[in-house]
Formats: C-alpha cells, structure tokens, sequence
C-alpha cells in the first residue's frame, strides 16, 4: 500500500463526509465524475467497496467508515503540515471554506467579503449557504456562521457583523386593502402567510413578543418555499403576509411595495458569529479571517 494515491483518499473522505459526489465536486471545485473515478481507483487497489451507492444517497459501507474514522486526523495533519509553510509568506495562501446561513451568504457577507480578498490576494474562498444544522466539520468546512441559539458551548466563537438582528412582518398594501391589517399575532391566524421552509423539511413557527408577552404561531398558507425569493415575489402579488429578516426586506419596504404589519411586536436578537472548533493547529486563511473579523466588521 505503499504507493497509495492521497489524493484518492482525500478525494474519498471529501465524497463520504458530504455523502455526495455532486456536494462534494462543489465544495472541492471538481468534477463529480473525476471524484467517481478517484473512488473507483481507491476500491480497485484495497479491494473492498467503501462507499454503498445509490440515485438518492451516498454512504459509507462498514470499512468505508472505518478508514474515514482513521483518515480524518491524518488528513488533518497533512493539511496542518502544508499550512505550516504559511508561516513563511508575506501574505497567506490556501481556501477558506465557509458553511453560512442563506440570509449572512446575502445580506452580510457581501458587504466585508471584498475587502478581506483584497487584503489576502492568495486565499480562495469557498461559501455554502446552508439552512440546515449539519456538523460542518464533518462535512469538511473550515468553520461556519450561526446565531448565537444554535451554537455548541465548546466552539469557539467571534462576532460576525450587525450585532443585533431583527424579523420584520409584512404585507403588500393590495392584500391588505382586501384582507385587512393584523393587530395582533393571533390574528396571523386568519390570514395567508408564507411559509419558510429548511432543508431539512421544517418549517419554523412564527415567534412574537411585545412588553413581557410572548405569541407563538404555526403559520398557515398555500405557499411554502425554501426559495427566500420566491417568496419575496409572493408577497409583493398579494399572495399572503411574509415573515422574515429586516435586511432582506428592506428595499421592498423602503419602496413601498410592502407595508410591515405588527411592527410594534418585533424584537431585537443577536447577530451572527462566526464559530470554529478548537485546534492545535489553526489553517492561515482561517486565521486570517480571524482576524480580519477583530477590526470594524466583527461589530456592526
């Protein structure tokens, strides 16, 4: 086994933490087919199929889980090694891979994104907008960017951008001339919403509070989407009353075309964190972003 590819194991551990080659093709900047050739070559010389395939999924068989559990660490400290040569450039290099919220990928990221590329010329960045709770180590991530309610005690976290957030309710003045104006969440009730959903098939009750007095709903409606969007689009025909953050709704507001309802029931909640694992070793284009995020755009 001396002569074994490491980048066909590489490529493998890529395939099986994202459980997909399509996934894992985006993350890596490849083709799904080079990573299906580097799995076939990699099963062909140890002889055992690490990967169970199939249309919908793709998962590690038994000795497929086995070596990842190995490999991880060594390829984390094959990376460390490499990364260490950073120590000697004027300026780092390598990919910083980030998994975010889709509302930070939109309304936050763009904003400071710029001037950390311009500052470090040699770092690619590589951004997933992602709604859904996954481990994003696992899944070959450098770090992620979550709200504070959904982030482990033992992460190491570093304020990313507007330090306080808040939803805003809202409705096209045409629906509202034809279906009145909500005065209080219950009243949602009665109405169209449109509903969010997550990757993960859920969809987020509908949370208020006003003076000590907290409201929840289960929103109802026609429309559920996971396309921010497509509702957007939805709301401004008239189709019912959208629920999301301020940034994004912001110029409909600002123009007119949406009117906000229950404005006086909206609170401030805590803006975005960066979060990372705790290691020996830190990538540089990590670190670098570590930084980056001490000055101005850690604290909006």
């Amino acid at each position: 086994m001396a002569d074994m590819d490491l980048a066909d194991l590489d490529a493998f551990a890529a395939v099986a933490r994202a459980r997909s080659f399509r996934g894992a093709a985006m993350r890596r900047g490849v083709s799904a087919s080079a990573l299906s050739e580097a799995l076939r070559r990699l099963e062909a010389r140890l002889g055992v199929r690490l990967l169970n395939r199939t249309t919908r999924s793709v998962t590690p068989t038994e000795a497929g889980q086995r070596l990842l559990d190995r490999l991880a660490p060594a390829l984390g400290e094959v990376a460390a090694a490499l990364d260490a040569v950073n120590d000697y450039r004027d300026t780092p290099t390598g990919t910083l891979r980030l998994n975010v919220p889709t509302i930070v990928a939109r309304a936050v990221l763009p904003r400071m994104i710029g001037e950390f590329m311009r500052s470090h010329p040699g770092i690619t960045i590589e951004i997933t907008g992602h709604d859904s709770f996954i481990d994003v180590f696992a899944a070959g991530f450098d770090a992620g960017i979550r709200y504070d309610e959904s982030l482990e005690r033992d992460m190491i976290r570093v304020p990313l951008g507007p330090r306080t957030q808040r939803f805003v309710t809202a409705a096209s003045p045409a629906y509202l001339a034809v279906h009145g104006r909500p005065c209080h969440p219950d009243d949602l009730l009665h109405h169209a919403c449109i509903r969010h959903r997550f990757d993960s098939g859920n969809s987020p009750r509908w949370q208020f509070e006003r003076g000590g007095e907290s409201v929840t709903i289960a929103p109802s409606g026609a429309l559920v989407t996971t396309a921010v969007e497509m509702q957007l689009q939805a709301a401004i025909e008239g189709l019912g009353i959208i629920r999301s953050f301020e940034e994004f709704l912001a110029p409909a507001l600002a123009g007119g075309i949406l009117e906000p309802v229950l404005s006086d029931w909206e609170e401030d909640f805590s803006g975005p964190y960066l979060y990372y694992s705790s290691r020996r070793h830190m990538p540089a284009p990590l670190r670098a972003f570590v930084d980056f995020l001490q000055g101005p755009w850690g604290r909006w």
